[in-house]
């Protein structure tokens, strides 16, 4: 755990570099975009969706705006984990001085997987009494009557914006068991945020051994996760992927790469769980951004996101 401590101060101090030195540029983000669609004629779809973002740009920089201000050349960060061993969170928790609360400093955020959210563990009893924002992941097997428990532990106080409810169920049985919990939540008047982790509940284990994740079962319940939103008039607060920028063949599927069972073994880096690589997180922000937009009432650039 020391090692794994020492590691993430690494990787946070290289987070600030690239935040703050300019690699955050929102001009170099969208080179990326672009360079994304011009890969493939899969790719070429969203082009619709590169342009505008590329017509938003040249358009502030005809009004005037200084899209040389840090407002567009850095980015802020925030950190989140799973508050999973104890011992190393509470050696991380400090009291705020000033306002007598207890902080978790081993990251913004903290979050409880479906594993360990019982009731009576010790798991909600740590996070209870931390003043970070917290989540907490929910799979089909919850109740409407656990699921308001576990918000009445986590947030007595009904705060807007203290407690993310992570969905985790797998796209075939999101439509049918999320409906019946955003109606109890809004039922109680309880203020939660809504987010998608359309990752964890589709694993499965291929032909050859290995564990992985369909591509095409992610994006459909990340579909459904939007859908039963639309359907229900709440908010999709937010996404949780598992992911990397490397060029790994651990999940299957995807438009632009089409990963086959027996293409896993080329760069299966994963020491846990499969990720999506660079190319198929991408192709998702892609669909999400597309959702957003037609929530705003624009027309749609493509028709089956």
């Amino acid at each position: 755990m020391l090692d794994a401590y020492h590691q993430s101060t690494q990787t946070l101090n290289i987070l600030r570099a690239f935040a703050t030195g300019g690699y955050a540029d929102i001009s170099r983000l969208h080179a990326w975009n672009l360079d994304f669609v011009e890969k493939s004629e899969e790719g070429s779809r969203y082009r619709k969706l590169a342009s505008k973002v590329d017509e938003s740009l040249r358009f502030m920089k005809a009004i005037g705006v200084n899209t040389e201000s840090a407002t567009f050349k850095q980015a802020q960060f925030y950190t989140a984990h799973e508050c999973l061993l104890l011992s190393y969170e509470q050696a991380l928790t400090r009291q705020d001085s000033t306002t007598g609360k207890w902080y978790d400093c081993s990251a913004h955020m903290l979050w409880i997987g479906e594993r360990t959210r019982q009731l009576d563990g010790a798991h909600l009893e740590f996070t209870r009494g931390i003043g970070n924002p917290l989540g907490v992941k929910i799979s089909d097997k919850i109740t409407p009557e656990e699921l308001l428990e576990v918000i009445d532990n986590l947030n007595p106080n009904n705060i807007p914006g203290r407690l993310s409810l992570i969905v985790r169920m797998g796209a075939d049985k999101l439509r049918e068991k999320l409906p019946a919990l955003i109606r109890a939540v809004q039922k109680e008047g309880r203020f939660v945020v809504w987010v998608s982790d359309p990752v964890h509940g589709n694993t499965i284990k291929a032909d050859n051994g290995l564990k992985t994740r369909p591509f095409e079962k992610i994006r459909d319940e990340l579909r459904a996760f939007f859908d039963v939103h639309d359907q229900m008039g709440t908010h999709p607060g937010g996404v949780h992927l598992e992911m990397t920028g490397k060029d790994v063949t651990e999940c299957i599927g995807g438009t632009i790469q089409d990963i086959k069972v027996d293409d896993l073994n080329k760069r299966y880096h994963t020491h846990c769980d499969p990720r999506l690589n660079g190319v198929q997180a991408l192709e998702l922000a892609f669909l999400i951004a597309e959702r957003m937009r037609s929530r705003t009432g624009l027309p749609p650039l493509f028709n089956d996101a």
